[in-house]
């Protein structure tokens, strides 16, 4: 049985490309990734290129308090619905790039989460239809400045504590055909797990959460959602390298280090 595609984005001699990953074989494509991609009688190697994030997002919407072993630990209430914030698009990394923190912005934490990838316009879906739109699925780190979130007594700073340069490292992959409730998030700080959560044990699964946000705005091929995270989350020290894996679709690595403090 052959596996479902997953997609990536690369950049080889300058030049910026999609295609298909089969071991360490991309079949280069041509055209757009969410609509009728055309193959190439094209192949690149992978160690030849550079991995690129695999999509390039209009938004990034991400969940607060949607596992309930992290809900349980925190003791937080039920939410009545998804309770989210957005990460700006210029906030997103490349695989094997370095995590750089803001100077002077205290703790940074990492987060292992399952994003999923929107393929098609999804207006106000059902429940029942929001599988139609998703293209496929991929490893984040939504790293945070945690000590920037709540500094405001009067306002809590979500998007500018979730959307510093470097704060979303995407990738390796989009893998499509997944059962996001089989899937298992694992993150390693340094080479020790951190957290090791299922999927399964999220509040608003991934059918109902692309149909709630799909009636609160419009979700355009290309867009992201992070489905929140679970236990295990904590800060990162300059030279920790961070790793995200989920079986199916690969293991996203990324350095952390601290910005320098300007004279």
């Amino acid at each position: 049985m052959s596996m479902p595609p997953r997609w990536v984005r690369f950049e080889h001699e300058h030049d910026i490309g999609f295609g298909t990953l089969s071991g360490d074989v991309i079949q280069v494509h041509e055209g757009d990734m969410f609509n009728a991609p055309r193959a190439t009688a094209r192949t690149l190697m992978l160690p030849t290129v550079k991995l690129l994030t695999p999509v390039r997002p209009g938004k990034v919407l991400a969940l607060w308090n949607n596992f309930h072993a992290l809900a349980a630990k925190l003791n937080l209430a039920d939410p009545a619905e998804p309770l989210y914030f957005m990460k700006a698009p210029s906030s997103t990394l490349n695989p094997g790039e370095t995590i750089v923190a803001p100077a002077g912005q205290g703790k940074i934490v990492y987060e292992g989460e399952l994003a999923i990838v929107i393929g098609q316009r999804a207006k106000a879906v059902s429940e029942h239809a929001a599988l139609d739109h998703v293209f496929g699925y991929t490893c984040c780190n939504d790293v945070t400045a945690a000590e920037v979130l709540n500094r405001d007594t009067t306002f809590a700073q979500w998007v500018r504590a979730k959307s510093y340069d470097t704060f979303c490292p995407l990738g390796p992959c989009i893998a499509t055909g997944l059962d996001p409730s089989k899937l298992v998030v694992k993150t390693w700080l340094d080479g020790q797990l951190r957290q090791d959560y299922p999927v399964a044990d999220i509040r608003f699964n991934v059918p109902r959460l692309v149909s709630l946000l799909s009636h609160d705005m419009t979700l355009d091929p290309g867009d992201v959602i992070l489905c929140g995270t679970s236990i295990g989350v904590g800060s990162m020290k300059p030279g920790s390298t961070v790793e995200i894996e989920i079986e199916g679709i690969g293991k996203l690595s990324n350095r952390f280090e601290a910005q320098r403090e300007t004279p």
